[in-house]
């Protein structure tokens, strides 16, 4: 299919870049501590945190997934965006550990562990953390570059190139200016974004139809392309893993966390959590109906074995000339801003947590944030090499699910036991921990192994991430009372350890 990619969108494209990039890069002045490039120096103000909050959590690997799960499960895969957005809402009005946590003053939640489990639980907490980021946030290069590639009708073979041209623009701002430049340029890049899902979206269903949609949706899935309870690539387990998963997520994803702890207080940080809710639905179902667009549209001889790169093939031949730049722009937007504020987050939890046992003495302002920079630039390489050969097997969302599911399931438990649980200790945390990464990387390791590939499918990955949360708490639980201990006060009194 012929991509409609011409000079013009080069150079609105192009336009935006260098105004992102140098808007990133001027903000660099005003990093003078670790806080300031971590953090943002606690100074994020409520309509600031929401614009960088949604624009973090939207790459061009949630458009993807959100679309396959259209291509795949019809109006059904807007499922996680429901519970998605249930999750942060209900959070954001009740103030559930964000509130505590925000009051403590830590920059990272296995600071906070520190206060209550002690040390050699805080660096297992950043070292799971960081295992499960890394390998989560493995695949958004390589399937950034996928969609640039069909949707600018590029050849195959540049994909590698476009990788690492995408990797060198976001890791340059994010290395020079720590949080403040993914701040800026997040502002920016939820702008722009907005703009081009609304006319993207609008334009798809003038073209297609909602009514093609609808009908394409019933006559490929029935009523399971509607309903997940009865879609036999979905059902209960789907549901109620996702429902594990997304709160867990809206607790502890190290991402998100970030903006909590970079509110001005603990009250900026529930209003943000509440305002953001609803876009995690729109996260979900917009991608999800360029998905069932493709769906509509496109032969399965066109589609090829691979619904991933549905979306992005229908889009590549229906945008026009300068709506094809506006996509390519906001989608660069959007990866932009999720790219750097996970190289800044995972970065921010090796040097505090894991890296941090092992300082001699305390550093210098300039020499935290050098390394700062340093971790950034590492965390880079990596990814561009662990994208370049991971061949990923089953649907993206949940290839995201269970490797998000190695830190997400014992974090979150920790994280309510500290806030809550007087009982808790690190015998309990320890065995969380061990439980929650042990169950995801084993399902994983079967996945790639010829002689196991079979059982693991037979488990799948919904019971596999069902039973990594409910063991993670029942380890935590089993754990702590067997080595019992005097009463403290929890973090929910007082907000305070």
């Amino acid at each position: 299919m012929e991509s409609h990619f011409s000079l013009l969108d080069g150079g609105i494209v192009g336009l935006y870049l260098l105004i992102t990039m140098a808007a990133g890069i001027m903000v660099r002045k005003y990093v003078g501590k670790v806080e300031h490039f971590l953090v943002a120096g606690r100074e994020m103000n409520l309509y600031l945190g929401i614009a960088s909050l949604a624009a973090t959590e939207f790459g061009i690997v949630t458009c993807m997934y959100a679309a396959q799960n259209g291509y795949d499960k019809g109006f059904a895969g807007a499922t996680p965006g429901i519970l998605f957005a249930l999750a942060m809402l209900f959070v954001g009005l009740t103030g559930f550990c964000i509130k505590p946590l925000r009051n403590s003053g830590v920059m990272t939640i296995p600071e906070l562990f520190q206060k209550q489990f002690g040390t050699k639980v805080r660096w297992l907490s950043g070292v799971v953390i960081v295992l499960g980021g890394l390998l989560n946030m493995g695949v958004f290069l390589r399937t950034g570059g996928e969609f640039l590639v069909y949707v600018c009708g590029l050849q195959p073979g540049h994909l590698e190139i476009t990788m690492t041209l995408l990797l060198a623009g976001v890791a340059a701002y994010t290395i020079l200016g720590g949080m403040l430049s993914v701040l800026v340029t997040d502002y920016l890049q939820f702008v722009v974004m907005s703009i081009g899902l609304i006319v993207v979206t609008l334009l798809i269903l003038i073209k297609v139809g909602w009514g093609a949609m609808v009908s394409a949706v019933a006559n490929h899935y029935g009523a399971g392309g509607f309903n997940p309870f009865v879609n036999p690539s979905m059902g209960w387990e789907f549901v109620v893993f996702n429902a594990m998963l997304n709160m867990a997520c809206v607790l502890t994803w190290q991402t998100t966390i970030a903006r909590v702890l970079a509110a001005k207080d603990s009250r900026t940080g529930e209003r943000m959590y509440t305002a953001t809710s609803f876009f995690f639905i729109c996260r979900f179902l917009i991608p999800g109906i360029w998905g069932i667009a493709a769906l509509a549209m496109l032969s399965p001889s066109v589609v090829g074995g691979n619904t991933l790169l549905a979306m992005p093939k229908l889009l590549g031949s229906m945008m026009p000339v300068g709506l094809m730049g506006l996509l390519v722009a906001a989608m660069l937007a959007a990866d932009m801003s999720t790219d750097s504020s996970y190289m800044l987050t995972w970065g921010g939890v090796i040097y505090n947590d894991i890296l941090g046992p092992f300082r001699k003495g305390q550093w210098s302002e300039k020499r935290g944030i050098l390394w700062n920079r340093m971790i950034v630039a590492l965390i880079g390489i990596f990814l561009l090499l662990y994208g370049l050969w991971y061949p990923l097997k089953g649907d993206l969302w949940t290839y995201i699910g269970v490797t998000g599911t190695i830190y997400l399931s014992s974090m979150s438990v920790l994280l309510i036991s500290c806030c809550y649980w007087r009982r808790a200790n690190s015998w309990g945390a320890v065995a969380a921990i061990a439980c929650g990464a042990v169950f995801p990387v084993t399902f994983l390791v079967m996945q790639q192994v010829p002689s196991t590939q079979a059982l693991a499918d037979h488990i799948g990955p919904y019971f596999s991430g069902i039973a990594t949360y409910a063991i993670a708490g029942i380890a935590m639980v089993v754990g702590s009372l067997a080595k019992p201990r005097g009463k403290k006060p929890v973090m929910g009194e007082g907000d305070s350890i």
